[in-house]
């Protein structure tokens, strides 16, 4: 399927886990038919709420696959490609291009960093290589650096730059992309509790954790939004809004598999340095999931 300007929830896929640690493939085939019966606009595997620090490039691969082959063009896919290695980020690009992907995300190069100009080089290069649309990542949080907004303003000249992840929750940075770049490269919030104000500036939709939990609604919220019931958006945003903000109580993804294994979902536990979550989050998560009538 082609990615063009996707509007609506692609949701942030966790990979599940058997209790060994290995990749629980079923629940995973599972997972995904649910997203898809629920309205979910498209899929993002291998982001960070997909856990890809913690696995081998050969269970990277495995899961994109696996990935592939169950949506099976019903919606688009989207694989995480990024690295703060810019030869092995092209690497993986193509590879996940030569896979089936229908799209790249690529983050910005954490821990190393870099220069505005090697910022543009980064995600330029990965661009020129491959044929399918790239995303760019920004989420500072993670990374310890922003990608400038003049970086992302010549970025989007790039024909095969298409968009970007905004999740530095920062709404002043995300008005200065929305003013320098064209109607055509697309904006999605990276942070579901702002996802409405991201669309009032022109965003196309949010690359979703909350959508792990309730993809329906979350499908709901983007869509109605986009097809002018404001009201009606804000009213099911607010309604989830603790939701969404509980789901990062510790960091993400220990919440959001936290809640949908209290949900009955089965994803398993976490890779290490990820842990359970303390009992006093996990009691306030469990509440909140009740107060949405999700247990």
């Amino acid at each position: 399927m082609r990615f063009e300007n996707i509007r609506g929830s692609i949701v942030a896929m966790i990979t599940p886990f058997h209790e060994d640690g290995s990749v629980n493939f079923e629940v995973l085939e599972e997972l995904l038919e649910r997203q898809i019966a629920a309205g979910t606009d498209g899929i993002l595997t291998l982001g960070t709420t997909g856990e890809y620090p913690t696995m081998s490039h050969e269970e990277d691969a495995a899961v994109v696959a696996k990935t592939i082959e169950v949506v099976n063009g019903r919606v688009p896919v989207m694989v995480g490609s990024g690295s703060n290695c810019t030869a092995t980020q092209i690497e993986k690009s193509i590879q996940y291009q030569d896979m089936g992907a229908d799209a790249l995300l690529l983050i910005a190069p954490y821990y190393n960093k870099a220069n505005p100009e090697g910022m543009y080089r980064h995600f330029a290069e990965t661009a020129d290589k491959v044929h399918i649309p790239c995303i760019l990542y920004n989420v500072p949080g993670r990374t310890g650096c922003s990608i400038p907004v003049s970086v992302v303003e010549r970025l989007a000249q790039h024909p095969n730059i298409v968009g970007i992840k905004e999740a530095s929750g920062d709404m002043s940075y995300a008005m200065k992309i929305a003013h320098c770049v064209g109607p055509d490269f697309a904006i999605y919030s990276g942070n579901d509790d702002i996802t409405l104000p991201l669309l009032s500036i022109g965003g196309s939709g949010v690359i979703s954790v909350f959508a792990n939990v309730m993809p329906e609604a979350c499908h709901r919220i983007v869509m109605d939004y986009l097809t002018g019931n404001h009201e009606r958006a804000l009213e099911t945003h607010l309604r989830y809004l603790k939701l969404m903000n509980d789901l990062f109580l510790e960091v993400n993804p220990i919440p959001v598999k936290a809640a949908m294994n209290m949900m009955g979902l089965n994803v398993g536990p976490m890779r290490l340095p990820l842990c359970e979550m303390s009992e006093g989050n996990a009691a306030i998560l469990r509440a909140t999931l009740r107060e949405a009538g999700l247990l």
